[in-house]
């Protein structure tokens, strides 16, 4: 095969070359469903935050019960969203909804 042929468009079976494709294994994302009943239950919850789970967190019996003790965990909660980059927020019915630094909570604008 001459280098005018290549211009003319003649192909030679010989000349085409195939690579394998490489096969893209997808990751699961996770999205946890916990509750959170004191402090400890915090470290529990940003630790599977840390592993880049999507953590639903119930909090509804948690403010019934003892309200101080909720505000404290949601504090720590924020400061631990805020220390790492993680995206926060409080859904009805009693939930949180917490999210890694690389996925976002969408809000609409006001």
């Amino acid at each position: 095969m001459g280098i005018f042929d290549v211009f003319k468009g003649k192909k030679s079976s010989e000349d085409s070359v195939e690579f394998p494709e490489e096969e893209k294994t997808k990751e699961r994302m996770h999205i946890r469903i916990e509750s959170i009943g004191g402090l400890g239950d915090v470290e529990r919850v940003a630790s599977y935050v840390k592993q880049g789970n999507i953590i639903l967190i119930k909090v509804k019996d948690l403010q019934k019960n003892d309200v101080g003790l909720f505000q404290t965990c949601l504090q720590k909660m924020k400061r631990l969203t805020t220390q790492f980059n993680w995206d926060m927020v409080a859904l009805p019915e009693g939930y949180v909804l917490v999210t890694p630094s690389f996925a976002r909570i969408e809000r609409p604008e006001e």
